[in-house]
């Protein structure tokens, strides 16, 4: 079965360790770190766990390194044949419609935004223009639903497609990291992707099913959530799902390649 992981980071090798730490310890996640970040060590797990190819997704949390995270990752995606890239943006930049050019211009995928660790509202009219430029052209994939803040709460997310109707969304970890079933109430009736990613580890067994069921799986994406998860551990947690085959391949790979234009 062909995998498509929608769901990725890297970082360059000097600091990717660092990084990678980093972001465990925004998640308050014990022990130490298994993934180190690197490019390497994505390609070398993701062909162990049978992954074809990998959407690497950058964040920026300062307007400043928006522009150089963003050449790294497109870079990258010009030398491994296995990434598909996509940009990033902050809210606070002084030049955030250059930027989405910018990444327009590259031929990147998507824009990736982190609401929580950035510190910007979904919602936050800055980022109005972004939203009205890339419709229609490429997604955004958010990070979703972190209840210790309210920048990526999914009402958040539902205000800005009810006013950005042409806007392809994916929603991560299931609409809501933290608070699935809120996801649930108010997304259910929006034409977004949902991704799989840093989710199911936190549900009792079959509840990723029933939302699974819920959404549709045309609606579903497969991601890992490199490097705070291992692509091989992710793998094995997806194939014990109690899904059809038609299910499990368009997860797999299916919505992805459709949002993608693949």
């Amino acid at each position: 079965m062909k995998i498509i992981d929608i769901h990725t980071h890297i970082y360059p090798d000097k600091i990717a360790q660092k990084a990678t730490q980093s972001v465990r310890d925004f998640y308050r996640l014990e022990g130490s770190v298994a993934m180190n970040g690197t490019v390497q060590m994505l390609l070398q797990r993701g062909a162990e766990a049978g992954i074809d190819r990998f959407v690497v997704l950058p964040v920026s949390n300062t307007p400043g390194h928006v522009r150089s995270i963003n050449a790294f990752i497109t870079d990258q995606a010009a030398k491994q044949e296995k990434f598909i890239g996509f940009g990033t943006i902050h809210a606070q930049m002084d030049n955030i419609c250059e930027e989405v050019e910018w990444i327009l211009e590259q031929g990147l995928h998507g824009i990736k935004m982190h609401p929580d660790s950035q510190r910007f509202a979904i919602d936050d009219p800055n980022l109005f223009p972004v939203y009205d430029r890339i419709q229609g052209k490429i997604p955004v994939m958010l990070h979703m639903g972190d209840q210790r803040y309210n920048f990526s709460h999914p009402i958040r997310l539902r205000k800005v497609m009810e006013l950005f109707p042409d806007l392809e969304v994916i929603a991560a970890h299931f609409g809501g990291y933290s608070m699935f079933e809120t996801a649930k109430e108010v997304l259910s009736d929006k034409d977004c992707i949902f991704d799989i990613s840093s989710a199911m580890m936190f549900m009792e067994p079959g509840e990723a099913e029933t939302y699974i069921n819920h959404y549709g799986a045309e609606r579903m994406a497969y991601g890992t959530d490199y490097p705070l998860w291992d692509p091989v551990a992710e793998v094995n947690r997806f194939l014990q799902l109690k899904l059809t085959d038609s299910q499990f391949e368009q997860i797999a790979h299916k919505t992805a390649e459709r949002i993608l234009k693949l």
